[in-house]
């Protein structure tokens, strides 16, 4: 079996994991279980919390003591147990603390995963920024897949969702130790104190340029945790309008999101092209203006005669989530030495899905509740959606006022040792 086949399988259970209830909790938490926004919101701040140093720490460990293939796989069987239980949880308080222990070993997977890929890639003598793209694109496709099962059977609103997550989760911790070994730095003799416990990637910070790769990472990882709260209860409140109420849109919304994640497939294979071609500057202004454009779209479209703008709006969503996300993981592993790599998609993630969700959570909510929800308790989804996109306009000007960067293809290097 090749190792580009096998890194496939890897990517397409890591997202499959996430895309069985990412999209549809909030399904369950309110049509079911009928908890409130605010704890919903809580909910969500779980990723950003953990975010915030568990991929951070475990780059620390997969550079210095553990191979990250077995701490991928090591995690994945912890994550597999903790989503079993969650059908057992009555209370939102315990949803909270459960969800939240999930999270410290899913999150970390992520980053870990893409230095397992890296890692396998560069031992072929393969070139990264043009290999591991389409090998990525099973990711979203695991994700896409795990969506259309959650939604064909039915299970949106209900705790099945998570057993389907935790069996995935399980299949993948176990397969995880068959993956090529991704060996530590033994070589720590001549290291600092900093550098032998791999906080090296935190003196990233000290070049202005990546300092601000990392700042507006986080400002584009909370237009990420916004979509991601808000678009399925966005299309589940249509069902409330007797003349939405048996539309596909309505009564299918986790299909109708999941167009979001096809067009994902489409833009990770545009990724070495427009990274070679443009730079990561004009790429991740592409990504900041498709933000505009996704939540604008939201904004103006409905499930009738407005349906295509929110097909479009999904389309939209493959360049603003993926030009972001998978170029500047790329970014961040050309401007790493080798010996930091691992801690360095750490700190990308911890920026990100972080900072930037708890930013994204915390924020939003407090917006919505002071200026975007009417007597009764409805939300205002269009001054929403609009608020939105605005945020993201103001982002991208900043971004091209403030970031000096001068592409040159030559940087964009062939990856493979």
């Amino acid at each position: 079996m090749g190792v580009k086949f096998r890194l496939t399988i890897m990517n397409f259970l890591q997202f499959f994991i996430w895309g069985a209830w990412l999209i549809t909790i909030a399904a369950y938490w309110f049509q079911t279980k009928h908890w409130s926004g605010a704890e919903f919101g809580a909910i969500f701040s779980t990723m950003g919390i953990a975010s915030l140093f568990m991929p951070a720490i475990a780059g620390i460990v997969a550079d210095r003591w553990i191979n990250a293939e077995k701490l991928l796989g090591s995690f994945h069987i912890i994550g597999a147990i903790i989503l079993f239980t969650v059908p057992l949880v009555e209370s939102p308080t315990a949803m909270f603390w459960v969800m939240l222990v999930n999270m410290f070993f899913y999150m970390p997977t992520i980053s870990l995963a893409i230095t397992v890929a890296y890692s396998a890639l560069k031992k072929e003598n393969l070139d990264v920024v043009k290999e591991y793209p389409p090998i990525r694109v099973f990711g979203t496709i695991g994700f896409i897949v795990a969506m259309w099962t959650v939604s064909l059977l039915k299970i949106e609103t209900s705790s099945a969702q998570f057993y389907v997550a935790s069996g995935a989760s399980l299949i993948l911790g176990i397969y995880s130790f068959s993956l090529p070994k991704c060996e530590v730095n033994k070589n720590i003799e001549k290291k600092n104190f900093i550098e032998s416990l791999g906080l090296k990637a935190f003196t990233l910070f000290k070049q202005r340029r990546m300092a601000l790769f990392f700042v507006f990472s986080m400002l584009l990882g909370a237009a990420l945790q916004l979509t991601n709260m808000y678009g399925d209860t966005f299309l589940h409140d249509f069902g409330k309008i007797p003349a939405f109420k048996d539309l596909l849109a309505v009564k299918y919304p986790a299909i109708i999101m999941s167009v979001s994640q096809i067009s994902e497939t489409l833009f990770i294979l545009a990724i070495p092209f427009f990274l070679k071609r443009f730079g990561i500057k004009k790429v991740m202004l592409m990504s900041m203006f498709a933000w505009v454009l996704r939540f604008g779209l939201f904004g103006l479209g409905n499930p009738a005669e407005g349906l295509w703008m929110i097909i479009l709006s999904c389309i939209v969503y493959g360049m603003a989530f993926d030009f972001f996300n998978i170029s500047g993981s790329l970014y961040v592993e050309n401007e790493s030495e080798p010996g930091i790599r691992a801690s360095a998609q750490g700190l990308f993630m911890m920026m990100t899905n972080g900072f930037g969700a708890i930013m994204g959570s915390a924020l939003s909510g407090i917006m919505i509740d002071a200026f975007f929800k009417n007597p009764d308790d409805s939300f205002q989804w269009k001054g929403i959606w609009f608020a939105f996109a605005a945020y993201s306009l103001v982002v991208a000007i900043v971004f091209t006022l403030v970031f000096k960067y001068k592409h040159n293809p030559e940087e964009i290097k062939v990856i493979t040792h």
